[in-house]
């Protein structure tokens, strides 16, 4: 019994032996697996400050509103640390800002501000008036902070106008702070070459109808010289008046004109309002004119619109035009040479025909109108030359903003809708559906070979047309679907596997097959097959098929008799195609179309017809842009 009892005893002690030594063991090891605590730091470069209160911080990032709380200086709330507190006035200032852990820790206020007129922009630099090119940060960030607080980028900054300051750090440009939107007064356009034909000039002529004044070498060192009235200057890359950015010529009298004597246009050489600035670059020199967005479209409606057409078309035309304008004010097209259009028709072509009184007239008498959507919004007043009876609307061009410009919509040009929308009232069904009927390839075929004696333009030349290509060029048809593609590879496809795809077209064998396979509203042709011995391909895209079936070569032959050359483009994609077959090849084809122009927008052919049947042109604008109004720019600014 006493062996048993020390047995048991003797367990009982190493039992607690073990159980003390795993205790121990706890003890020791009790914090080993525990990490240590490693906070997670972020920095927001150049973040608008909206508030700054007694929690904490509300920024405007990424296009979001966002709130942090302060932290405390260590980053650990839960330590008891004295908490962060922001710099005094952080409230609406560009900042580099440090979260720890989520919570703010460091706010770095950017206060440095310049501000002037914009010059240029590009993605390396500003320019700004005064100061000259000032390098664009990296991580530069934009905010317009009038209206709705929104992101925006160099590409939004309103050049010819002070409206932005510059948030400086280390020299560079950090942030862009849209402070306000004025009525903008002045039009900035790039004069192009003789005859259009490029952006660059290698030498400038120039002189002026009145005494002119030449400013130059920048803000440290300003000089400027006067001249006489007729007295030539001229300017090339190596000119003494290029020590500073920009070189500027100014007429002595607000009504003077600057002559530029080796640029050819129609008129012969052109004079133009306002003041030329004359800007340096390596491959030449870029020549823009800052004028009076009036006075622009004293140039702009007689070389966009026959000075013979009736007043009111006139009127709607200078409405469009000065619509189209100010929204490339808004948006420039050459922003790194600080223009927002330039004088051809890549835009609206400006100061090729001089000016007439009747237009002159028109643009007084429309004085800063501009056309708007229901929404407000500036609208998109495209216009073409003459309608076949029917428009079309913009998704003509597969651009992704198309679908939202509903007020252009597929219509008849015709005086029976016109009464019935003057009166308030629905037209009959067919005219009020055409548009969507005319898909439909039969139903744009009948259209197409008929005449209706109410479209407006139905006695115009271009609103029936006939083109016959007796031979087909296929080397012709190849380089130019090749130049398309390379236009926009997504509008030239190839078949492969039973799937069109994107890929460059190296040859065209033998044509085998050609046809239009779908029709946008309207009528106008959307997509046309070339079928070859070897490959099919699609080309989508109003343009791009009035390129690709022109041979060059080929007359239109107009309903009035006229034969009219054709070098590069079809008056309109609004046609029938015939093929011409011998045995299984295609030698050449036939189309019956109408019209000139995309189609989309006001028919500046239907706008006269409209005029002489007594239309105003409230009437004809809201005719062809629907719900939409006219508001007077410059008095809503007042």
């Amino acid at each position: 019994m006493q062996i048993k009892a020390f047995i048991c005893a003797l367990g009982i002690l190493l039992l607690a032996i073990l159980l003390l030594g795993r205790f121990l063991f706890f003890l020791i090891h009790r914090d080993e697996g525990k990490q240590e605590h490693i906070p997670v730091v972020e920095i927001l470069n150049n973040v608008w400050i909206m508030e700054a209160d007694a929690e904490g911080l509300l920024i405007f990032h990424e296009g979001k509103e966002k709130r942090f709380a302060y932290g405390t200086k260590e980053g650990d709330a839960a330590s008891g640390q004295e908490r962060f507190a922001p710099p005094e006035n952080a409230r609406e200032q560009i900042a580099d800002i440090e979260l720890t852990d989520g919570a703010v820790t460091a706010v770095t206020l950017k206060t440095e501000k310049i501000n002037g007129k914009i010059l240029s922009a590009d993605a390396e630099a500003i320019e700004v008036e005064g100061y000259g090119r000032i390098p664009l940060a990296e991580n530069y960030k934009g905010y317009r902070i009038y209206g709705q607080l929104a992101a925006c980028k160099v590409s939004d900054l309103r050049f010819g106008y002070d409206f932005t300051d510059l948030v400086m750090e280390n020299g560079k440009v950090c942030g862009l702070l849209m402070v306000k939107e004025e009525a903008m007064e002045y039009i900035r356009v790039l004069v192009k070459t003789s005859d259009f034909a490029g952006i660059l000039h290698e030498k400038i002529v120039l002189t002026a109808d009145t005494d002119f004044t030449i400013q130059y070498g920048g803000q440290e060192e300003p000089c400027q010289e006067t001249f006489a009235a007729g007295q030539e200057v001229v300017i090339d890359r190596d000119s003494p008046y290029f020590s500073g950015d920009r070189m500027y010529v100014m007429p002595g009298v607000l009504t003077g004109k600057i002559i530029l004597k080796n640029i050819n246009r129609s008129q012969g050489a052109p004079g133009y309002r306002g003041r030329m600035e004359l800007l340096k670059s390596e491959n030449g020199i870029a020549v823009i004119n800052e004028v009076l967005l009036e006075e622009y479209l004293y140039s702009v409606v007689p070389s966009e619109m026959p000075s013979s057409y009736p007043e009111e078309a006139l009127k709607a035309q200078a409405v469009c035009a000065r619509t189209y304008a100010y929204g490339a004010m808004k948006k420039a097209g050459y922003p790194e040479y600080g223009a927002h259009v330039d004088d051809s028709t890549s835009y609206q072509v400006y100061n090729n025909i001089l000016e007439q009184e009747i237009t002159t007239t028109a643009v007084k008498e429309t004085y800063g109108q501009l056309l708007l959507t229901a929404e407000g919004n500036l609208a998109e007043t495209f216009y073409y030359s003459t309608s076949c009876g029917v428009g079309s609307d913009a998704n003509v061009w597969k651009t992704k903003e198309a679908g939202e410009l509903t007020y252009l919509r597929a219509k008849a040009v015709n005086s029976a809708v016109m009464e019935a929308e003057r009166r308030g009232t629905v037209p009959d069904e067919a005219l009020h559906t055409l548009g969507e009927t005319l898909r439909d390839e039969e139903a744009f075929a009948a259209f197409i070979k008929s005449k209706n004696v109410s479209d407006f333009e139905v006695t115009q030349g271009w609103y029936r047309w006939n083109y016959q290509v007796k031979k087909l060029d296929g080397n012709h048809m190849l380089e130019t679907v090749q130049k398309r593609y390379a236009a926009n590879e997504k509008l030239v496809l190839t078949l492969e596997n039973d799937a069109y795809v994107s890929r460059p077209v190296e040859k065209m064998e033998e044509v085998t097959g050609l046809s239009v396979v779908n029709r946008g509203n309207g009528g106008v042709a959307d997509e046309l097959l070339i079928e070859t011995k070897k490959n099919t391909y699609k080309v989508i895209g109003e343009y791009n098929i009035r390129a690709v079936l022109n041979d060059g070569r080929s007359k239109i032959l107009r309903q009035d008799g006229s034969e009219v050359e054709s070098p590069s483009l079809l008056p309109s994609a609004f046609f029938i195609l015939t093929p011409v077959y011998e045995k299984e090849k295609v030698t050449g084809y036939d189309l019956t179309g109408g019209g000139f122009g995309h189609g989309v927008g006001m028919s500046q052919n239907g706008a006269k017809a409209m005029a002489e049947n007594g239309y105003t042109s409230e009437e004809i604008v809201s005719f062809f842009y629907e719900n939409c109004s006219i508001r007077n720019v410059y008095e809503a600014a007042q």
